[in-house]
């Protein structure tokens, strides 16, 4: 299988490439959307593990772009950032899998396998989630229908701009 990574994090680029061809897959890295393109206009891949938050872009228009210019590509989106919005947005739009940061090889090289969960039901949990992670869902649904644009987002939600980018700063609450 050859592999694209579409990270902004050339660190973990790096690692999950080596890793990729220890285990005999061919990996390409790329930062952004241009040389995400560029490398499936010249390199024949199957599958693309792309982060769903990028430096200055967004990871469900990359997977638009990738999916429109190549629909046999598997996509599997990986984010230090999510929610269940993103992640049913990602499989609309056509990812394979939505996977959550930090995820090691065999987890990525296993979410192509099952297809969005077709291996199994997603268990549910015992208790509601909290206010917290209820206020981060929300956030980010809001934030997917203004296509990442914070001062709309925060404008929709009635709080200063950089309230909003503290809170988008912070790691999601659990439950």
């Amino acid at each position: 299988m050859n592999y694209l990574l579409i990270d902004d994090d050339p660190a973990f680029s790096t690692v999950l490439a080596r890793v990729l061809e220890r285990r005999g897959e061919k990996a390409l890295i790329a930062s952004n959307g241009d040389q995400a393109m560029a490398q499936l206009q010249t390199e024949d891949i199957d599958r693309v593990v792309l982060d769903l938050k990028l430096e200055q872009e967004s990871g469900l228009a990359i997977l638009q772009q990738l999916l429109t210019s190549q629909p046999s590509v598997e996509v599997v989106i990986l984010t230090g950032y999510s929610s269940i919005s993103t992640a049913v947005e990602a499989i609309k739009l056509g990812a394979v899998n939505y996977l959550c940061k930090p995820a090691g090889v065999e987890e990525i090289v296993a979410a192509f396998e099952s297809r969005g969960g077709e291996a199994g039901e997603v268990p549910l949990q015992d208790s509601p989630p909290s206010v917290s992670r209820l206020e981060w869902e929300h956030i980010q649904k809001v934030l997917n229908q203004h296509e990442g644009n914070i001062s709309a987002t925060a404008k929709t939600l009635g709080m200063h701009r950089r309230t909003l980018q503290r809170k988008l700063q912070k790691r999601p609450v659990k439950n």
